[in-house]
């Protein structure tokens, strides 16, 4: 992996010393380096309170009043936020007007009351919108507003009555001739029965941001010194479109303490030695142009101190997988006939970045993704053994050339490798699930500034102010200050900066090589100069990628043998379903929501510069040339998905065929003339 091309097609990248006892390893773009007081986001950026900056319009929010994600109680400003997520979801799933008031009136079949008025602080186009706590219409002067998990039942009875599109079509409605899409295949009874499951999962995300919100306030400032595990640790509220963003069930007060990215957590591995009959693995890893077999690198990280019985390799898990394994039969089979030995929690503490499983270590050259049988949101997040071939067959594509004519076009864009994993197969020759880890090339120093998206967006405590606001929010005060320049041209022209660096790079390698990346913002990190402006950006994810089947003959012919183990190919027409969704509406609208959101910019000026970039990108010449820039601007509906549904109908998005994980809905498109 430490050998592909620079950008130059004829000398290696740029490198920096490994990380101890590893050989060589690429950086990212090299970035001026500078004392941890002087980067931009460690002097928060004021804007006079109750004030919309620039750009912001009078009717974008309520005047006079407190964001209630800055209560003084943790627990009020997290329940706060659970309500925003719940009703963001489903107004997005069903469908409403722009409220023509500072009130929004949610009609309700399923319930004794009517209906529900919802407060409305900023109504998106793009769907972040801001809410405060409903309250039953015509309750008595003073009732308490509902809480998260009370409405969060009364949605679940909403939904339940039948199709919960709204009667006049809202956003649902096709704007060529005024008729609503036909509804959802939706059961009258949602698979949860009576709606215990998401009201828990909704009390447990809520709790949890509480904690989270708790302790960031009493330690709003991290102490390790790197810019990427900073980032990592900054998505406190979650998916602003998912209605248990944080829903972590199963885990003790130590265990999300020790397990929670949110709270710097910070863990030793656990750790199996497997003997080599039973062990699966590949590695296309190689330092110095040497490969370099996985099991090398697992023993690595094991260090000195594991002491292995012949015959075996170590396998790295964590710590609450082991746990959970401990008596499964066929874990416990292996581990009889002794070709599985469990040899305790050993070695560093290693950090969870945003995903919770995927760990992470400043001083190691990779960073480990590993089985979590946890449901978190909507899945259990264990690697299936398909998953761990695509991320190997991903990297040798790469190398095959792609990458040199990528890096070419775009130097500052590249893909975050899984050249490697271990896994074990049981007695009959089938994947043992959940003993299994995949090996990520860490191309990242302590000083590279590397933010995934969703993170850059998500509101949290900073130090030496109160309440919430994000690292968007804090970069765009914090150049406009400097620069004297208005809030919105700041945000507009770091959001086209943000538009070469990050998305046409992503277009390009669908447009050259038909390759499509699940590309929604916790997978797409954003690399910042100095002064907190795009100028790269990386893709992780080994699960997301779609090879479109009209360019199979092509991919086959770069690497012979592609997709036959990674089942990565996909019919063109879902693919541009999911690529639709994952760039464009949860990446690039979800940004411009975010802009919108914390009024740094009216979003109208960003979509329409969205819509220019995408009338340049569709005019490419046709060898590279995506058909999805076409797509966005042309349709007057997208299909998006629809978390709220996806929960209700019990699905697990990682499990089952790409086309049925996820229920979609149709929406009118914000970029549509």
């Amino acid at each position: 992996m430490n050998e592909r091309p620079g950008p130059d097609g004829g000398q290696p990248a740029e490198r920096i010393p490994a990380h101890q006892g590893a050989g060589i390893i690429e950086s990212v773009p090299r970035q001026q380096r500078r004392a941890p007081d002087e980067t931009c986001h460690q002097q928060p950026y004021e804007s006079p309170d109750g004030l919309a900056p620039h750009g912001a319009a009078p009717h974008d929010r309520v005047r006079g009043d407190h964001d209630p994600l800055d209560h003084p109680d943790p627990a009020v400003a997290a329940d706060a936020a659970g309500i925003e997520h719940l009703l963001r979801c489903w107004l997005r799933e069903s469908g409403t007007h722009h409220p023509a008031e500072g009130r929004l009136r949610l009609p309700l079949r399923a319930a004794a009351a009517s209906a529900l008025i919802i407060p409305v602080r900023y109504w998106s186009p793009t769907g972040w919108h801001r809410l405060g706590a409903p309250t039953l219409e015509g309750a008595p002067p003073g009732a308490a507003p509902l809480d998260a998990v009370t409405l969060a039942a009364m949605l679940r009875r909403e939904a339940a009555h039948g199709d919960r599109r709204a009667s006049d079509g809202g956003e649902h409605r096709v704007a060529d001739g005024g008729e609503r899409p036909e509804p959802e295949a939706t059961p009258q009874q949602a698979p949860d029965g009576d709606g215990a499951e998401l009201v828990g999962r909704v009390a447990n995300s809520v709790r949890n941001v509480a904690v989270f919100l708790t302790d960031r306030r009493a330690r709003p400032a991290d102490d390790h010194g790197a810019l990427f595990l900073e980032a990592e640790q900054s998505l406190l509220l979650g998916h602003p479109l998912h209605p248990t963003p944080k829903s972590r069930e199963g885990l003790s007060e130590a265990e999300t303490r020790a397990y929670s990215p949110e709270l710097r957590g910070a863990f030793p591995l656990h750790w199996m030695a497997v003997h080599r009959s039973v062990l699966a693995a590949d590695s296309a890893w190689t330092v110095r142009g040497k490969p370099v077999p996985a099991d090398h690198l697992t023993r690595e990280f094991a260090g000195s101190g594991c002491r292995l019985p012949d015959g075996t390799v170590p396998l790295p898990l964590h710590p609450w997988q082991a746990r959970e394994l401990a008596d499964r039969s066929d874990v416990t089979a292996l581990r009889e006939a002794g070709l599985l030995h469990d040899l305790g929690v050993h070695g560093p503490l290693w950090h969870p970045t945003s995903s919770v499983r995927t760990v992470y270590r400043p001083d190691a050259d990779a960073m480990l993704k590993l089985s979590l049988g946890l449901r978190i949101t909507n899945s259990r997040r264990e690697n299936l053994r398909k998953e761990l071939a695509r991320g190997v067959e991903v990297h040798r594509l790469l190398r095959t050339g792609l990458a040199k004519q990528w890096q070419t076009v775009h130097p500052g864009f590249d893909i975050v490798r899984d050249p490697a994993y271990l896994a074990v197969d049981g007695f009959d020759g089938e994947p043992v699930q959940g003993l299994d880890v995949v090996i990520r090339h860490n191309p990242f120093s302590t000083t590279d500034d590397a933010v995934c998206i969703a993170g850059l967006t998500s509101p949290r405590p900073w130090p030496g102010r109160s309440g919430v606001r994000s690292r968007l929010e804090d970069l765009v005060g914090t150049l406009g200050a400097r620069t004297g320049r208005p809030l919105d041209a700041v945000a507009t022209e770091w959001f086209l900066r943000y538009l070469e660096a990050v998305v046409r790079p992503v277009l390009w390698l669908d447009g050259t090589a038909g390759i499509v990346l699940e590309a929604h913002q916790q997978n797409t990190v954003v690399l910042l100069d100095p002064d907190g402006w795009p100028v790269g950006g990386r893709y992780r994810d080994n699960q997301g990628y779609y090879f479109r089947t009209s360019r199979r003959a092509e991919l086959e012919r770069r690497l012979p043998g592609i997709g036959a183990a990674s089942d990565s190919f996909v019919a063109d027409d879902v693919t541009d379903e999911r690529f639709a969704y994952y760039l464009g509406i949860n990446n690039v609208l979800g940004l411009i929501g975010a802009f919108g959101s914390q009024r740094l910019v009216r979003e109208e000026i960003l979509l329409a510069a969205f819509r220019r970039f995408l009338a340049d990108a569709a005019a490419a010449p046709p060898a590279h040339r995506s058909p999805l820039p076409e797509q966005l601007l042309a349709a007057r509906t997208l299909r998006c998905k629809a978390n709220l549904a996806t929960r209700l109908h019990g699905l697990d998005e990682l499990v089952g065929p790409v086309e049925t994980q996820s229920v979609y809905v149709t929406l009118a498109n914000p970029l549509a003339p």
